[in-house]
């Protein structure tokens, strides 16, 4: 498992440039958002943790069709179907989101502060926007693991993959951006929804390797 880890995590560092795309894209959509709202400061700083997080959202998903894609392409994924029973299959499909995530989305997090400071967000929402995307970005990889097994055999996958992980996101996006506020509106808590987000990464660890397995057997 090791050794797939650090496979999956090379060939997302080399492929496509997965991690500058998703961080081009972040850049862009947090530097658009000011020209389409105007120069209010106060208003960037109410509505820039929910930028943040839409716009890490977005980006986390423009990698998932990669995936499995590349592995179906060049035969490994039929030796890893061949090879492998349903409990082991989802624990290579969970070991292949967490490189996917260590390449492609953990870059992401790592910008997530540098690109607040465009929304004019205060230091404890840029730490807590942070913290809230380290904890939740898995999840969506996760959900997006069972959307990109399901569209693996389609020929134009990608957009399928956004329309069926989406509205699945939403719970995270949801906890994601309360958790967030909550760090900088007094009234508002931090801790709560936050480890409702813990606990809904922690759910979809599970549910999302497990959705995946399947869709891969019967895809096949």
């Amino acid at each position: 498992m090791l050794a797939l880890y650090l496979r999956d995590l090379r060939l997302g560092i080399r492929a496509g440039g997965g991690a500058l795309t998703g961080i081009v894209f972040f850049l862009t959509l947090v530097a658009i958002v000011p020209f389409a709202v105007g120069p209010d400061l106060n208003l960037l700083a109410r509505i820039g943790p929910a930028i943040l997080w839409i716009g890490a959202l977005l980006a986390s998903l423009l990698g998932l069709d990669r995936l499995f894609q590349a592995d179906r392409e060049d035969g490994s994924l039929d030796i890893l179907l061949m090879s492998s029973d349903r409990h082991l299959l989802a624990l290579t499909v969970l070991v292949k989101c967490l490189a996917h995530w260590t390449a492609s989305v953990l870059p992401l997090v790592a910008a997530s502060p540098l690109l607040g400071l465009f929304m004019n967000v205060e230091p404890a929402g840029l730490g807590a926007a942070a913290l809230t995307l380290l904890a939740g970005t898995p999840a969506i990889t996760f959900i997006g693991a069972a959307g990109a097994a399901v569209a693996v055999a389609l020929p134009r996958g990608g957009l399928m993959i956004s329309i069926l992980v989406l509205p699945l996101c939403i719970p995270v996006l949801i906890f994601g951006v309360s958790a967030t506020y909550g760090a900088v509106a007094d009234p508002d808590p931090f801790l709560q929804p936050f480890l409702v987000l813990c606990a809904l990464t922690l759910f979809m660890a599970v549910v999302g390797p497990v959705a995946a397995a399947l869709a891969l057997r019967n895809a096949e």
